[in-house]
C-alpha cells in the first residue's frame, strides 16, 4: 500500500500551487485579481459577486427591456439572503445548505439584516475572508457559478444565456452598460 501512495504523491508541488511566497486573493498570475493590493475585493470580482447574490437575493433585479436578462445582474439596493436564498446559494455553491451552527455563525459576525438575514456587504465580507485563507475556493465557488478565471461568465455556463441571446447584451460587461447598448440599437432600429 505504501508503495501506492508514493506513485500517486508527485515530487514536487502540485500543479497550479502558488509560489511559497504569494499571498492568497493574488495568484491568478497575469490574470483577473480576486483581490486588490491592499487586500480589499477587486472591482471585478464584486461585479461577480453581485451576479451571484443577485441570483439568490430577495427583490430579484428586474430583466431588462422586452423581458431580456442582462448578463451581470446587480442587486438592488437594500437587497438580503433570506433564509431560503442563502440555502439556494450554499447548495448551489457547495451542494448542500449551511448547518444551523454555520449559520449562526454568519449572524453573528457578517453584516445582517435586523431579522437575521445576510446582506451584500455580509457577503462580501464572508469572500473576503475566504479568499485571504482558501483562494483556490473561491475560484471552485467562481466555477461553479460560472465564472473563468478572468472573471467572466463562460456562455456554456451562463444560466440565463441561451442559443438567440442577444449579443448587446452579453458582450458588455456591466448591467450600465448593456442598457446604454440595448437603448442604442432600440433606437437605430425601431420596432
Amino acid at each position: 500500500m505504501r508503495q501506492d501512495l508514493e506513485r500517486v504523491q508527485s515530487p514536487g508541488p502540485r500543479p497550479n500551487t502558488p509560489e511559497l511566497g504569494a499571498r492568497q486573493g493574488h495568484r491568478n498570475a497575469g490574470a483577473a485579481q480576486l483581490l486588490t493590493s491592499d487586500g480589499s475585493i477587486s472591482d471585478e470580482f464584486e461585479r461577480c459577486l453581485k451576479h451571484i447574490f443577485a441570483k439568490y437575493c430577495t427583490s430579484p433585479p428586474p430583466d431588462g427591456p422586452n423581458g431580456k436578462r442582462y448578463v451581470f445582474l446587480s442587486p438592488p439596493e437594500g437587497a438580503y439572503l433570506s433564509s431560503e436564498g442563502l440555502d439556494a446559494w450554499a447548495t448551489d455553491t457547495n451542494g448542500t445548505p449551511f448547518s444551523e451552527d454555520t449559520k449562526k455563525e454568519l449572524r453573528e459576525f457578517m453584516d445582517v439584516t435586523d431579522t437575521g438575514c445576510l446582506t451584500f456587504k455580509g457577503f462580501l465580507q464572508i469572500y473576503q475572508l475566504q479568499t485571504e485563507n482558501d483562494e483556490e475556493e473561491t475560484w471552485r465557488d467562481l466555477s461553479q457559478h460560472g465564472f473563468d478565471r478572468n472573471l467572466r461568465l463562460v456562455s456554456s455556463r451562463r444560466e440565463d444565456a441561451d442559443g438567440d441571446a442577444d449579443p448587446l447584451v452579453s458582450a458588455h460587461p456591466s448591467p450600465e452598460k448593456n442598457r446604454a447598448a440595448i437603448k442604442t440599437d432600440n433606437n437605430a432600429n425601431p420596432s
